[in-house]
C-alpha cells in the first residue's frame, strides 16, 4: 500500500469515527489513489488532480467539481503532515455553488470591532450602543443574525438566564443559555434604550433611534462599515466597503472556537459536534461537520484527540 493510500485510509477512518458516512468520498479517493499509483505520484498536486479529471470525460461538470472538492478537502488535511501536498483550488473545475470559507478572527479583532461599533455617532447616542450590543451578542452566542434582529424583550428570561429563539431558519424554537456578563450587557442596553427612545416598537429588543426594529440589512451594512473602518475589510474595486468578513462570520467564529477549546480541553470527540449542532440550530449534523472540512486545523485537533484516546484505551 502506498503512503497516499494509507493517508486516505487514515482520513476516512478519522471522519467516520466523528460520525460521518463517506461512501461517495471513499469511492472518489480510492479511484484517485489508484490513478496516482499508475502515474507513480506519491503526493496530491494540482497538476495531478487536473490530469485525473481528464479521465472523467462525459461526466457532468458539477459532478466532476464535486469529486474535486472531495480531493481538495483530503489534501487540506494531508497538508498538515505532508508539506509536499498541494490542495487544488476550489475553482479548478467550475460547476457548483461553494460556501464561503469561515473567517478566522484574531483574538484582538472582536474587542476592536465592538469598540468601533460603540463609537458610532447618532443624534440620541443610541446607535453605537445598539450595534455594539448586537454584535457582541452574536459573537458570544453564535446565533444567526436573522435570529438576533428578530429577538423580542419577552424572549429574554432573566431568572433562567436564557434566550428563546423563535424566529429560526427552519421554524424550530430553541433555548440558548447566556453568561451572566452577557445578560448584564443586554439588560443595561435595554435600560438605556427605554430612557432614550420611550416611544418605540412595543416588543423588539434591538431598535433604531426611530423606535423601529433593526433590520438584518442594516445590521449587515453597519458591520461591514465598522469592519472596513478598523481595517478588517480590505479595499476591493466596485465595493465601497471593501471585501472581508461578513456579519455571519461571527457565528462561524463561535463554532470554531467552541470546537478548538473543546478539543484542547480533552473533551470526548463523538458527542461534541452533535451537541454543537443542536445549540446552533442545525437541522442536519453534517452542516456542523462542515467546520472540520473548512478549517483543516480543526480536523487535525480531532485527529490528535482520537489518537490520544486510542492510547489511553490501550493502557
Amino acid at each position: 500500500m502506498t503512503a497516499l493510500r494509507r493517508a486516505i485510509d487514515d482520513y476516512l477512518t478519522l471522519r467516520r469515527r466523528l460520525g460521518v458516512t463517506l461512501h461517495e468520498a471513499e469511492r472518489v479517493l480510492v479511484a484517485f489513489a489508484a490513478y496516482a499509483e499508475r502515474e507513480r505520484a506519491e503526493h496530491v498536486t494540482t497538476d495531478l488532480v487536473l490530469r485525473w479529471t481528464t479521465q472523467l470525460a462525459g461526466i457532468a461538470a458539477a459532478t466532476v467539481n464535486g469529486r474535486c472538492q472531495i480531493i481538495r478537502r483530503f489534501a487540506q488535511w494531508r497538508q498538515l503532515t505532508d508539506p509536499l501536498t498541494e490542495a487544488p483550488p476550489a475553482d479548478l473545475v467550475p460547476g457548483r455553488y461553494r460556501r464561503h470559507p469561515p473567517r478566522l478572527y484574531r483574538e484582538e479583532d472582536i474587542p476592536r470591532l465592538l469598540e468601533a461599533a460603540h463609537a458610532l455617532a447618532s443624534p440620541k447616542g443610541l446607535r453605537g450602543r445598539t450595534y455594539a450590543t448586537l454584535f457582541g451578542l452574536l459573537a458570544v452566542t453564535g446565533l444567526r443574525s436573522s435570529e438576533v434582529v428578530g429577538l423580542d424583550d419577552g424572549d429574554l428570561d432573566r431568572r433562567e438566564a436564557t434566550l428563546r429563539i423563535r424566529r429560526t431558519k427552519f421554524g424550530k424554537s430553541r433555548l440558548v443559555p447566556l453568561h451572566a456578563s452577557t445578560m448584564d450587557a443586554v439588560t443595561s442596553y435595554q435600560a438605556i434604550r427605554n430612557r432614550v427612545v420611550p416611544h418605540r416598537h412595543p416588543d423588539a429588543l434591538f431598535i433604531s433611534e426611530r423606535g423601529v426594529r433593526i433590520t438584518q440589512n442594516a445590521a449587515e451594512y453597519t458591520f461591514a462599515r465598522v469592519s472596513a473602518q478598523i481595517g478588517l475589510r480590505r479595499p476591493f474595486r466596485g465595493h465601497r466597503l471593501g471585501h472581508g468578513p461578513r456579519l455571519h462570520d461571527l457565528r462561524h467564529r463561535f463554532a470554531i472556537r467552541t470546537l478548538v477549546e473543546g478539543y484542547r480541553a480533552g473533551r470526548a470527540v463523538d458527542p461534541l459536534l452533535p451537541l454543537l449542532a443542536t445549540y446552533l440550530g442545525h437541522v442536519h449534523v453534517h452542516d456542523t461537520y462542515w467546520y472540520l472540512e473548512a478549517v483543516p486545523e480543526l480536523l487535525q485537533l480531532a485527529t490528535e484527540r482520537l489518537v490520544d484516546g486510542d492510547k489511553v484505551g490501550a493502557l
